[in-house]
């Protein structure tokens, strides 16, 4: 074999050595590429996943923020309306039509803002708001019975309404305390 032959061999064997490890090479580099890729769109889902829980998180808290207030108010606007027809109810003015309608009026808004509050919970917060709307429609008939005695009986159905518009409030109370541990704890659950 002539050295020319020699060189040619070996050249051609370093070739081929080259081609077959730059083969396997971009094999390899493909390989890592491609699991670096999918660990990278892994991670940068999660950070997308993580980023959308805690947002959305944040809005459902701002919704029930939004609600509990709605609902704070409509029992509010229900307890004033109260405090100014009552007293003229126990002194046998009666209950004109425009302070019945009035009065139901904002039995329904509470109501509206019970059902409106339902969407958001947790649980506990929409029981506890059903019970202050159960509440408040025994005090509107205990103030209807009221208005619809004899003097005779005045005192026994005034108790009744005191009564239940005692329980309203405690009711409502009960509400406030669990509404603001709720908006507070950020552990809450969504629904």
């Amino acid at each position: 074999m002539s050295e020319v032959t020699g060189t040619l061999i070996a050249s051609a064997i370093a070739f081929a050595a080259a081609v077959i490890g730059a083969v396997i090479a971009g094999r390899y580099a493909k390989r890592g590429a491609e699991a670096g890729g999918r660990k990278a769109v892994e991670a940068a889902l999660a950070q997308v996943q993580g980023q959308a829980a805690a947002e959305h998180w944040q809005w459902v808290r701002s919704q029930r923020h939004q609600s509990f207030a709605a609902f704070f108010a409509a029992y509010v606007a229900l307890d004033d309306m109260l405090a100014r027809i009552a007293p003229g109810v126990r002194n046998r003015d009666g209950l004109d039509e425009t302070a019945r309608r009035d009065l139901q009026e904002c039995i329904l808004e509470l109501q509206a803002k019970t059902s409106q509050l339902a969407l958001w919970g947790p649980s506990e917060a929409i029981e506890l708001a059903y019970v202050v709307t159960g509440k408040s429609l025994e005090v509107m008939r205990a103030l209807l019975q009221v208005s619809s005695v004899r003097s005779t009986d005045l005192h026994a159905y005034w108790s009744r309404f005191e009564q239940t518009r005692e329980e309203m409030v405690l009711a409502h109370a009960g509400f406030l305390e669990r509404a603001g541990e709720i908006i507070r704890d950020p552990r809450q659950p969504i629904s």
